[in-house]
């Protein structure tokens, strides 16, 4: 998991700064909104799964409500992002 939460990371990352200096480049809301998304999304990755990782590391009884609020992390940002990708698409 972890090595899938890297390579999402390194590629989330390169997306955003790739969006990020085409909007530099042009000044078109529609590049940053599309680089914010991307940014949103990766975060959310990176954060439901320290989310995991601090829910494995502390002593509670069961893990299944802490791998819930990774989850609930990941989807709750990634559905943030989506939401700023989808404008950016219908933005001028």
């Amino acid at each position: 998991m972890a090595a899938a939460k890297t390579l999402t990371f390194v590629f989330g990352a390169t997306i955003t700064y790739l969006s990020w200096t085409a909007y530099r480049r042009t000044r078109a809301a529609a590049l940053r909104s599309l680089a914010v998304g991307f940014a949103i999304v990766t975060a959310g990755s990176v954060l439901g799964g320290g989310v995991d990782l601090i829910g494995d590391l502390l002593p509670i009884a069961g893990s299944e409500p802490v791998i819930l609020y990774g989850v609930l992390v990941q989807s709750v940002l990634t559905m943030i992002g989506f939401g700023f990708i989808t404008y950016s698409l219908y933005r001028e």
